[in-house]
Parts: C-alpha cells; sequence; structure tokens
C-alpha cells in the first residue's frame, strides 16, 4: 500500500506523560486491523490530526518505539504550536485520528553503529537503538540540562552526551562527543537540525564512514503529493524532474551523499 493510499486510522491514547519542559511521550493503540504498528519501521513518521477544524494539516510525528505485538507506536514531540498545544493536553482514554507509518526508514547494517540524535531528533532514535545488533553507541544532543529520554537508550547502547552550555557530558556538539570519546563506527544514523547533520555528513566524509540522516523539514500533505517539503538532492526527482527530494516520500532518511546539504 502507498503512502497515498492509506487511510486515518483512531488511535486510542493509553498514557501521555511530560519528560521535560515541552516534551511530551504519548503510547497510542491501534486497531489491529489498522496494521499501523506492525508495519511501522525506525525513523518513519506518523501523520496526527487535530479535532478543531480550523487546524486542517495534521502534525507530523517522529515514531519513537514500536511494540507490534500490542499494536502501539509511543511518539515523543515537542510543544511548538497550537497543533501540538492540543495534544497536550489529551488523557489517557481519549482517541486521536492518525495517518501511517508514513515515510521511509533507516536501513540497519552490521557492524558498528553510532546513532545521533539533536533535540526533537533524538526521539526516532530510540526505536532504532532497540532493533540494532552489534556495537552501538548513541550520541544525544541538548542545549542544557533540561534533558529527556537519555536513560531509556541505556539499555541498548553506550550513551554520551553533549550540552551546548557544558552542563552534562561534553561541552559543544555532538561531534564534539565523538572526537573526545574516540567512537568509531561503520555506519552513523542521525536526526535533528539542519546545522547538526551539516556537522554528522562531514564528519562522515572525512572519516569514509557511511551515513544515514533524516531530515526535519516542515510538511503539509505529508504523502509527497505537494512538494511543499522538498530538500536538494543530487540526483534529479522522477516525480518532480528536478534535483530535489521530498522529505515526506522519499525519506525523511537519505542516504548522506544523496542530499546537497553543505
Amino acid at each position: 500500500m502507498t503512502d497515498k493510499e492509506k487511510k486515518k486510522s483512531t488511535a486510542f491514547i493509553v498514557n501521555q506523560v511530560i519528560l521535560s519542559e515541552e516534551i511530551y511521550s504519548m503510547w497510542l493503540k491501534f486497531p489491529k486491523e489498522a496494521d499501523v504498528a506492525a508495519a511501522a519501521v525506525p525513523g518513519q513518521f506518523i501523520s496526527m490530526y487535530c479535532q478543531d477544524g480550523s487546524r486542517f494539516l495534521p502534525r507530523p510525528i517522529s515514531i519513537c518505539e514500536i511494540d507490534a505485538k500490542e499494536s502501539m507506536l509511543r511518539v515523543v514531540y515537542r510543544v511548538v504550536g497550537r497543533g501540538t498545544e492540543e495534544f497536550a493536553k489529551k488523557k489517557a482514554g481519549d482517541t486521536i485520528d492518525v495517518v501511517g507509518p508514513l515515510g521511509n526508514g533507516f536501513l540497519k547494517k552490521e557492524g558498528k553503529s553510532i546513532l545521533i540524535g539533536g533535540g526533537i531528533g533524538i526521539p526516532p532514535m530510540l526505536a532504532l537503538a532497540k532493533s540494532l545488533t552489534g556495537k552501538v553507541s548513541v550520541v544525544l544532543g541538548y542545549r542544557d540540562n533540561n534533558l529527556f529520554l537519555e536513560e531509556d537508550f541505556e539499555p541498548y547502547a553506550d550513551v554520551y552526551i553533549s550540552t551546548e552550555d557544558g552542563s552534562v557530558g561534553t561541552r559543544g556538539n555532538v561531534i564534539d562527543a565523538i572526537k573526545e570519546n574516540h567512537l568509531e563506527a561503520d555506519t552513523i544514523y542521525a536526526c535533528g537540525p539542519l546545522p547538526m547533520l551539516r556537522g554528522v555528513k562531514a564528519f562522515a566524509v572525512e572519516h569514509n564512514i557511511a551515513a544515514q540522516i533524516s531530515m526535519e523539514e516542515k510538511m503539509a500533505c505529508g504523502i509527497g503529493a505537494c512538494l511543499g517539503c522538498v530538500c536538494q538532492s543530487k540526483d534529479v526527482d522522477e516525480h518532480s524532474h528536478v534535483k530535489n527530494k521530498r522529505v515526506c516520500k522519499d525519506g525523511p532518511v537519505f542516504d548522506a551523499k544523496e542530499v546537497l546539504i553543505d
């Protein structure tokens, strides 16, 4: 089934808690016939709809954890506007309309892995960390000591933290933490703001390491029809016939060499 053919499912909110300032964690349970959780892979996202009719477009939220057996997904999101403010007010037992899973996730590789998450790019790395085998190191980047999810990674990986103000872990960014701790990998997986992804790509190229990056872009339709979330690419896109990729449809995960973010 293509993303355009996927229909809305009504999910039940199992629980919702505040993890940190403006950061919320929500577990969603889907009807088994909807097959949303069973079809999901790390790196994909879901589109969540507001009940307020004035907010027509859905909000794309990365998948944080997958429990296919129980038909459940976890999302962790930051409150940044009226749509996410509405989500934050919901309680256990409430419902929410969802389309997904959408986009393309990470392609898991053998060998040593470094997972890098920055800010709200941290949540999708948890599902990936739980699914990988081999040596896994996770580097999480925060602005200050307002941390979230760091303890969730500890059963699955060695966890390293960077903070811009130096209050926890390495002072600086995620690349500074990698260098300070002498981390090595065959593959790097990353999600976060564009400046961070530029640094990750440059580091990967410099050290000849394969890298997959998950792009953060504002989305409208979420299914590749509106071309509202394109990024520049090395190759011509078959849909638009220009050197663009649709983050929602072709991504959000890309081989770092495919996209032009330098």
